[in-house]
């Protein structure tokens, strides 16, 4: 399994960028470069992406996230810094050595599936394998197999125009997996998707992911999303990383405005678990002798509906039964603010008399 890193990359587009980099790191503003006919698309960008998690890079158009993403497979050169995958230098390689890299271990999957539209089904799942040269027999297997693992079992000699948007999509997922690469590169995937048929392939993505523990990078500009499939999530903005962190980092506390404008309208319910919202165990309200506990990964509803089933603060244990934390009810409440749209199963009177329930 293979670690991503980028190193401080840089993507000036446009007149002397190598200078141009030198002016943004010393304080140079982007700007101030655009008046001199230069574009920082990314600016000293670093990150490390863990084996066999889902990466999120998400911002607003033109905040850079795709330009990021061309430069982790070598499609854009960057003007400064380095991406290593697996320990290898990618920005240090020749131009044949980048694309045997591709071809192996790096797939990427667009938002518009690019299928071939001449080609069946099958052949689409397996045109990855055929540009690596591998013989018809083993390609059409393993394309089956891919085919099999998105849902198309069945569809193989199908053409793509007869299949809906989602299961186009699905091919192009099924593309990128029969390669069996190491790391999957997912570009605004599922943006152009109906929301129902989103949700389906975002789910369908994280069952893969489960059985076949990828390395993935996935480009979005919908924080919900981000926050669904995400491991970690970056938040860029104007071509730099403004923040990094779990999808709880990032709802609890954003780094800045921009962010916070970003979680205002995110469903907490969704995110927000017992880990995130419980505090210091060491307080007179913990009884947790003989009472409903909950493990730190039970979700918002469920701690809602203990704690209206209890006179005190929640107690949360771990898996060998030791208490890690408390949840008060006031704290439950708290978290949500203004964003609940249904009262709560939480109490933050001070008698302790449940004022809702879930």
């Amino acid at each position: 399994m293979s670690r991503l890193q980028a190193d401080r990359l840089y993507k000036v587009f446009g007149r002397r960028p190598d200078e141009a980099v030198r002016k943004l790191e010393s304080g140079t503003g982007r700007d101030e470069l655009r008046g001199e006919g230069t574009t920082a698309a990314v600016i000293d960008a670093s990150f490390t992406v863990e084996p066999g998690h889902i990466f999120v890079v998400m911002g607003l158009s033109g905040s850079g996230k795709s330009t990021l993403l061309r430069m982790l497979n070598g499609l854009l050169e960057p003007t400064s810094g380095r991406v290593l995958f697996d320990g290898e230098d990618l920005t240090a390689l020749s131009d044949r050595e980048l694309r045997a890299v591709r071809s192996r271990k790096i797939s990427m999957v667009f938002q518009h599936f690019a299928l071939f539209p001449h080609r069946s089904v099958l052949e689409n799942a397996g045109y990855g394998l055929e540009v690596q040269g591998v013989p018809r027999a083993e390609r059409e297997k393993r394309a089956a197999e891919a085919l099999e693992l998105t849902g198309l079992a069945g569809w193989e000699k199908s053409w793509p125009d007869e299949l809906s948007g989602g299961m186009q999509q699905r091919v192009g997922l099924a593309r990128a997996l029969a390669t069996d690469a190491d790391l999957l590169l997912m570009d605004e995937s599922f943006s152009a998707l109906d929301p129902l048929i989103r949700r389906d392939m975002q789910d369908q993505l994280l069952e893969l992911q489960k059985r076949l523990k990828k390395t993935i990078v996935f480009i979005t500009h919908d924080l919900n999303e981000a926050m669904r499939l995400g491991d970690s999530i970056a938040v860029m903005r104007d071509g730099e990383i403004v923040q990094q962190g779990t999808a709880e980092d990032i709802l609890i506390t954003p780094a800045n405005d921009y962010v916070a404008s970003f979680t205002k309208d995110v469903d907490r319910t969704r995110v927000l678990t017992a880990a995130s919202m419980m505090t210091d165990p060491d307080r007179p309200d913990a009884d947790s002798c003989g009472c409903e506990t909950v493990t730190p990964d039970t979700g918002f509803a469920d701690l809602c509906a203990v704690s209206a089933r209890v006179p005190h603060a929640v107690a949360v244990k771990d898996t060998k039964g030791k208490l890690v934390g408390v949840v008060p009810q006031s704290r439950l409440i708290g978290f949500l603010g203004e964003y609940a749209e249904a009262p709560l199963a939480c109490d933050a009177a001070p008698d302790n008399k449940a004022v809702a329930s879930a």
